[in-house]
């Protein structure tokens, strides 16, 4: 049986998508009307769609395409190992040899004693398996009421029941019961938006100490542990004040606090380390992996856990696993793509030559005059988009009405840039070059000149009282 490839007009494979496919995040009914984006073909860090217009993908699909599209490498591996042995599970006292070599890599290049890992499918199932293994280290060691997890308003850590608990989105807690009990979520590390007339090194301590605040309210006696990204990414790539991350290391030492860190987009490289971790300094005792684990090539997660919460599960028996942990394809993916990540010194084109450049060019931005900020860590990067620059002002209109204008002219000037509410935010791939960098600032400020035509024209560059 042939491939399957653009063998339909586009109106017709939007026509089956919209009959058939439900979307994730999206109001069905309205994108079956407008027709969905159909994407045939990728290289690099362009995409193709259906009509043969080329996109730089500035998200690196959902911030996990480090290495870009189209590296045969990896499919070369994905087939070897289906003939070879295309599926078996790790239950029932198994293994095999990708899911061997696979752990033995991680352990090498994460972090301190992070030297153990759980695998999932996805970020999302590796965010619920943090959740029962720190209840169920704290119960282990006779402390089964520690048992809170702190998370932070507008973090982002999937949306299955656990994960989109622990996560701190209002619209995903507006369906489907959420949040489970024993969740607490204290404000984010934001200071564009909330930040006021604090400085941003005095937010970032004031942010920081919520954590303190919230677990002498709770009793130090029951909270288990801490969750954050070290950069928000889906929340707006929000990079907290320096002195945000040290004050919550300490007060994580303090209580006997588990830090969790969520790397499933800072990981592998994005913020010009393996882990962002590193680049804040903090030393988590967990670390959820994903996305650039594989480069998205094939769904593969994992929780890298240190050596003291390892020590403890392994002396019971963990009653929890997926199907799909350790598969050996996306094991044998995942393998070669950190071979390519390392031996490419991919890293050090990020934190040496395209960071810098990026950094330079979207920084610039701020001479717009509908941008106030730009921030950037590594390959992660947003603006803010404001009627006043002066005071930080979000627009009267209702929050997101200028960033999805703006999200449209980069789609229609063939550049795939994000809009969280009125923030645009990018994720490149990892090996972009400065000359591609230079045609993705070009699309960029192309769409915000047309955005701020069509607010201006529209009279919505007023400010929200």
């Amino acid at each position: 049986m042939p491939a399957i490839t653009n063998h339909m007009p586009t109106e017709e494979l939007q026509r089956i998508d919209a009959a058939h496919h439900m979307h994730p995040f999206t109001t069905g009914d309205e994108l079956s009307a407008k027709g969905a984006r159909v994407i045939t073909r990728a290289k690099g860090v362009y995409l193709t769609d259906s009509e043969g217009i080329e996109i730089l993908d500035a998200m690196a699909g959902l911030w996990c395409v480090n290495i870009g599209y189209g590296r045969d490498e990896l499919a070369d591996v994905a087939a070897r190992q289906m003939k070879e042995l295309p599926y078996y599970n790790t239950f029932f006292q198994t293994t095999h040899v990708p899911v061997i070599a696979l752990s033995q890599k991680l352990a090498e290049l994460a972090p301190g004693d992070l030297n153990h890992i759980f695998y999932a499918g996805s970020g999302s199932e590796a965010n619920d398996t943090n959740l029962r293994m720190v209840r169920t280290y704290w119960a282990q060691k006779g402390k089964p009421d520690k048992n809170v997890v702190i998370a932070r308003w507008n973090g982002y850590h999937g949306s299955s029941m656990g994960s989109g608990s622990l996560g701190g989105m209002v619209g995903i807690h507006s369906q489907g019961g959420l949040p489970i009990p024993n969740i607490h979520h204290i404000p984010q590390p934001h200071w564009w938006a909330e930040g006021g007339d604090m400085s941003p090194e005095d937010f970032g301590l004031a942010r920081a100490q919520e954590l303190e605040k919230a677990i002498l309210e709770l009793g130090e006696d029951r909270v288990a542990a801490f969750i954050a990204e070290p950069v928000q990414g889906a929340g707006g790539v929000i990079v907290p004040p320096a002195t945000y991350w040290p004050e919550i290391q300490r007060i994580c030492d303090k209580y006997g606090v588990l830090l969790i860190a969520d790397e499933v987009i800072c990981g592998f490289g994005r913020t010009g380390n393996w882990f962002g971790s590193q680049t804040m300094d903090i030393r988590p005792d967990i670390m959820t992996v994903a996305k650039g684990l594989s480069s998205g090539y094939i769904p593969i997660g994992g929780s890298i856990v240190s050596d003291e919460v390892a020590k403890v599960i392994n002396a019971c028996e963990f009653n929890h696993g997926y199907t799909y942990s350790g598969h050996p394809v996306a094991a044998a993916v995942a393998l070669e793509n950190l071979r390519i990540i390392e031996e490419e010194n991919i890293i050090g084109h990020v934190r040496d030559v395209v960071a810098p450049y990026l950094k330079e060019k979207w920084e610039a931005l701020t001479d717009h005059p509908l941008v106030g900020e730009a921030r950037i860590v590594g390959m992660m990067g947003s603006i803010a988009l404001t009627p006043n620059k002066a005071t930080r002002a979000a627009f009267a209109s209702e929050a997101g009405t200028v960033g999805y204008m703006c999200r449209e002219r980069c789609f229609a000037n063939a550049l795939v840039m994000r809009h969280v509410g009125d923030r645009m935010i990018i994720s490149p791939p990892l090996v972009i070059t400065p000359a591609e960098v230079d045609i993705l600032i070009e699309r960029a400020r192309k769409s915000l000149d047309e955005t701020y035509e069509a607010v201006m024209a529209k009279g919505l560059m007023q400010a929200a009282a």
